[in-house]
């Protein structure tokens, strides 16, 4: 592999890495609208939006 190549292997696997967080975030941040219905060791729990 040249100099080049691997400066390219760098640069791409870093855009995959940033793409990848920014769309995490974005699904922990985007919270889903309507019903919320959760059983957990508390009991029922239903949350309306």
């Amino acid at each position: 592999m040249t100099r080049d190549n691997i400066l390219y292997l760098i640069i791409g696997a870093l855009v995959i890495v940033v793409a990848v967080m920014g769309y995490q975030l974005y699904q922990d941040r985007h919270q889903p609208e309507g019903l919320h219905i959760n059983v957990g060791p508390g009991g029922l729990s239903i949350q309306g939006k």
